[in-house]
């Protein structure tokens, strides 16, 4: 009897181990956005970035108390932005605006939007953004222009960047 109670206890432990958390189940970025950790690499890595700064991936952590932690890597060195995010349902099919307020390595602000879709199983996020402040002469992307609207239009898609949900 002890045999089969301890297999059945083994049986009921990988049962439960095989099972999605409740947090995975309870993920829906409809209502969430944003919230998450993220990450980009490759040709995942919008080419403005890739070509200017030889940037060669990103990390990216967005908190539910709407702080955040990007760390992005260049040759081997890794600089951390931190900071705080507003975000905010669009209008406009699933796509979301987001404001960033960076505060290290230098203060400036960032305006843009993101989208995230469930592909292949999995959480895709395209990301576009730009700097608003101090001004560098840059507009940001909007919901009704859709993707590669930064500038007016004039980065076309340069300015795309392809997350990947790594964790929420």
């Amino acid at each position: 009897m002890r045999k089969y109670l301890a297999i059945a206890l083994l049986f009921s432990l990988a049962l439960v181990a095989c099972d999605k958390s409740d947090e995975e189940e309870k993920y829906d970025p409809a209502k969430v956005g944003i919230v998450g950790e993220w990450y980009s690499a490759g040709s995942d890595v919008a080419v403005l970035l890739s070509t200017y700064f030889a940037v060669d991936s990103i990390y990216a952590k967005f908190n539910d108390n709407n702080t955040y932690t990007v760390e992005s890597y260049s040759q081997g060195a890794k600089t951390t932005m931190t900071g705080t995010y507003v975000q905010a349902k669009s209008n406009v099919g699933s796509i979301w605006t987001i404001t960033l307020n960076q505060t290290t390595p230098t203060a400036l602000t960032s305006e843009g939007i993101f989208e995230i879709t469930l592909t292949s199983g999995k959480y895709v996020m395209r990301y576009e953004v730009v700097q608003t402040s101090p001004n560098i002469g840059a507009t940001p992307p909007t919901p009704a222009a859709g993707f590669g609207s930064s500038n007016g239009g004039a980065l076309q898609t340069m300015n795309i960047q392809t997350y990947r949900m790594l964790v929420r």
